[in-house]
């Protein structure tokens, strides 16, 4: 996209890097932490798709609700989650944002309307369906926002959920994150069509949308499009964002059967240097950048410090939080 050709002003865009950048730095430090011993359990990072998660949620506004899945830290992050509280998750800590209890691939905060990470792939879309038809029965006029990645397009739950919003014109957009592998196995594979979301949105009445999901203003545009179109009632919309993941699936994951040619096009694409030389081009002064750059980098190293800090759990929360009643007792 031309630098000159955006409907987002300058502060919004300078705000989009800023949000790429603290989701970066942030996780940089977890792969740090996890190769130390520190992270429990795996970790899904989504280093390389930041343009995404930022051009949406510069989109939202703070009463909307926001799915994603178990590669869900950016997301929950920009939706205004302490990230001490995320790195104290992943760190197993007391002060995390699930009591140490959820880690990577269950991060939840409901007062920010980060209605969770969903390790189950495709689970979370009937969910994020049935938050929106609440949201249409209460006239709220939130929208919810679903983020899924390629693979989950072939699961019963993706059709299921997208054939429902249609059908109840429900106030929901779903967000294909298209980094072409399904954990090990490339998308296009398995798939009857060249692009699994974009192809499929037809069969539900629904208008194709692909776009550059490392161009962040073209994200945007793109999300505030189908945010105010569901906001006004005109119904559900389904966009995919192809990308890349700069690492392998999980940290355990070397992600060695991709092609070298095809990993070095990608970084060659990465969305955060690219656009910091837009928004030069743009005019935004180099200084400014840098002091985004300087503040991201400073912020994770404050939360590192207070989260590694932190108490471990205290062995009897292990009951609590686990009924709407806050209890462990069997209910029927």
């Amino acid at each position: 996209m031309d630098a000159t050709r955006t409907d987002a002003d300058i502060q919004t865009r300078v705000r989009m890097y800023r949000m790429m950048q603290e989701g970066r730095i942030f996780e940089k430090r977890v792969h740090d932490l996890f190769l130390q011993g520190l992270v429990k359990g795996t970790s899904h990072l989504g280093i390389g798709q930041e343009a995404i998660a930022a051009g949406f949620a510069a989109a939202l506004r703070p009463e909307d609700l926001v799915f994603c899945t178990y590669r869900g830290h950016v997301h929950t992050l920009l939706r205004g989650a302490s990230m001490t509280a995320l790195m104290a998750e992943l760190l197993g800590r007391a002060t995390g944002i699930c009591g140490g209890k959820g880690g990577s691939m269950h991060l939840t905060d409901v007062a920010h309307r980060a209605m969770g990470s969903y390790a189950i792939v495709g689970a979370h879309m009937p969910i994020a369906a049935g938050a929106a038809w609440a949201a249409q029965a209460r006239g709220t006029g939130q929208v919810v926002v679903c983020f899924f990645g390629d693979g989950t397009t072939n699961i019963g739950a993706f059709h299921e959920a997208l054939n429902l919003a249609a059908v109840w014109e429900l106030p929901v957009v779903y967000v294909c994150e298209n980094n072409l592998y399904m954990e090990y196995t490339p998308i296009s594979a398995v798939t009857a069509v060249e692009h699994p979301a974009a192809d499929r949105a037809s069969a539900y009445g629904l208008e194709p949308i692909l776009i550059d999901g490392n161009d962040p203003d073209e994200v945007h545009a793109t999300a505030v499009r189908t945010v105010e179109r569901a906001r006004s009632g005109s119904g559900p919309s389904l966009v995919e964002a192809v990308t890349y993941r700069h690492g392998g699936h999980s940290r355990a994951d070397p992600g060695k059967y991709r092609p070298d040619e095809e990993v070095a096009a990608w970084l060659a694409r990465d969305p955060i240097p690219m656009y910091r030389d837009r928004l030069l081009a743009a005019g935004v002064p180099a200084e400014t950048l840098d002091a985004v750059e300087r503040e991201a980098q400073e912020a994770v190293e404050r939360a590192t410090e207070e989260a590694r800090g932190a108490p471990p759990p205290d062995p009897s929360s292990v009951g609590t939080q686990l009924w709407a009643d806050g209890g462990s007792a069997w209910r029927n």
